[in-house]
Order: structure tokens, then C-alpha cells, then sequence
């Protein structure tokens, strides 16, 4: 996947991937789609602009054919392209919930591979309807330093969208597992298992890829990552920074060992660049995107 073009150039589209306009007509397999979105954000607001830092600083990925530590070039077994961002209703979030949700099923139902780039997390919820409409409840491997099972907020809140994923049958409770959780949460009925930051971060990354390979099984799941789940030390840039979280480092091994889990769509989400230091959060939320993309292209490399 690399590109001639140099690092310092624009990239309008994340890894400088061709820019894809038909979903139906296009051989890619793997699409990446932005989410422009942040009307559901409590804390600092910002994150509309994430799509844009993730794509500019991906750039900083692009030369590379083989990405470390993977053995292979990912698009030798993989096509990808960009989709653009979807289409934003300023002061509409009922309208961009449901744009978001039409587009996201356009692609599962084509049968091409997702990658969503936020916006805020409450994108999570019209993305596991489209996604569960398509393969039915899924797991959810959750990276995050919030549960976002909290039953107090609207109807559009990044903080409650999971409680209503669940209540709304989107989710298999049993093989859902939330990773990097770092505050408080009502621990007694809570449907999800949580490996909270603090065990994560006394355990092994290996240890972290079993219990998670333990939980979710053979279910199809869907993976979202919050940057916040990173500590503000590697990810700054967002709107509820919480200290005590995962390095980058820890966070790509184990995404990396959820390679043989049957995932069947991605999203990172909470870049906010205008709090970003040095491209710290926007290159991390490109790096997760660029490990999603490999962990597809693995997959299809195994199995060819």
C-alpha cells in the first residue's frame, strides 16, 4: 500500500488509497469512510475534524510497502479505497445518524470490509445497526476508558450508545469485552466483561489477546476503538482525556493478536486535532486504521 507521493504532500484520502465513488462498481474490498460528526460529545468538542487529521497524518504511513512488524504487503491480498466523508446536516444529528447508517449498509451489503473513521463514538450505534442487520448481534471488542453503558444521557450521547446497542438486540452480551476502562461504572448488573486499564497494564499483551480470544470465540464482533483508551501521554488529542491509560505500544500488540477473530467491522473514533499535540492522536488513530486494514488482509492471505 505504499505511495510515491512525499510525506509532506496533502492526503486527501487516508494512505493516499484511491478515492472510491461507486460503492456497487468498485473492486475494493475494504472501504474507509469518515464520520465528520460531534453533536453527541459531553466533554471537549472537536472531533468533527478527525477524519481530516487521521487522513493528513496517515500520510506519515504511506511510504511504507510492508508495515512492521507484519511480514507482508498488506495490498498485495487487500484493495482498499476511501469513501470520503459521509454527508453532515449541520444541527441534524437524527439526519447524519441515518445518512451514516444507509451508507454503512451499503458497503456491509455490497460485501466489502468497513473502516469508520470518527467523529465521536455515539457513530458506534448506527454503525453496529447497519453491520448487525447484515450478520445479526455481534460481540463488540470495545477499547475505551469509558463504558459507555451510562443510562442518563439523550438520545444522542457518545456515553450511552452501548446500552441502547444492547437494549436494541445489536450486541451478544456474553462475548462482548470492553478493554482500557478507567472509570466508574455500575460494576454489579454491567453486561459486558471489562479488562480494566489497571490489569491491562500489570498483564501481558499476550495475556490481554487470550482473555479477549476467550470472550468473544467464533462470534462475529465488531471492533471500536476510542482513542482515549490510549493514555493522554500518546493520545491527547481528545475530548474526555483520562490518565492511566495504554501506550500505543500496548494497544497495537493486542489489536494485532485479534488476527484470527472473525471481525467484520471497524471503527476509531474521538480525534480531536485542535487539542492534538505533533499529530500525537491523529497518526495513533491512523496507525489503528492501517492495523485494521492488515488484520483484513491477513485474513484474506490465510485463507487464500
Amino acid at each position: 500500500m505504499a505511495s510515491d507521493l512525499p510525506l509532506f504532500t496533502t492526503c486527501p484520502t487516508f494512505l493516499h488509497l484511491p478515492r472510491c465513488t461507486d460503492v456497487a462498481m468498485s473492486s475494493a474490498q475494504a472501504l474507509i469512510l469518515g464520520a465528520p460528526f460531534d453533536l453527541a460529545t459531553t466533554g471537549r468538542s472537536g472531533t468533527r475534524s478527525g477524519p481530516g487529521g487521521i487522513r493528513q497524518a496517515s500520510a506519515n504511513l504511506a511510504w511504507e510497502e510492508t508495515r512492521w512488524p507484519w511480514d507482508f504487503d498488506a495490498g498485495k491480498f487487500l484493495k482498499a479505497a476511501d469513501l470520503g466523508d459521509v454527508p453532515v446536516l449541520v444541527g441534524d444529528p437524527r439526519g447524519f445518524s441515518q445518512g451514516l447508517e444507509r451508507k454503512a449498509a451499503e458497503v456491509v451489503n455490497a460485501g466489502k470490509s468497513l473502516i469508520t473513521l470518527g467523529g465521536d463514538h455515539y457513530i458506534s450505534l448506527p454503525l453496529l445497526r447497519a453491520h448487525a442487520k447484515k450478520h445479526g448481534p455481534l460481540a463488540l471488542i470495545h477499547f475505551d476508558a469509558h463504558t459507555d453503558t451510562y443510562g442518563e444521557g439523550g438520545e444522542f450521547d457518545h456515553g450511552t450508545m452501548f446500552l441502547t446497542a444492547l437494549n436494541e438486540g445489536l450486541l451478544q452480551a456474553d462475548h462482548s469485552i470492553q478493554i482500557g476502562i478507567r472509570t466508574a461504572y455500575g460494576r454489579e448488573n454491567h453486561p459486558f466483561e471489562v479488562m480494566d486499564a489497571a490489569w491491562v497494564n500489570e498483564h501481558s499483551a499476550a495475556d490481554c489477546i487470550e482473555r479477549i480470544r476467550e470472550r468473544v470465540g467464533i462470534a462475529p464482533a465488531y471492533l471500536t476503538f476510542d482513542i482515549d483508551c490510549l493514555d493522554p501521554a500518546h493520545a491527547p488529542g481528545t475530548g474526555t482525556p483520562v490518565v492511566g491509560g495504554l501506550s500505543s505500544d500496548r494497544a497495537l500488540q493486542i489489536v494485532r493478536g485479534l488476527v484470527e477473530l472473525d471481525i467484520r467491522g471497524f471503527d476509531v473514533v474521538e480525534v480531536a486535532p485542535s487539542y492534538d499535540h505533533a499529530e500525537l492522536t491523529s497518526l495513533a488513530g491512523a496507525t489503528l486504521a492501517l492495523e485494521f486494514l492488515y488484520l483484513l488482509a491477513a485474513a484474506q492471505r490465510n485463507s487464500g
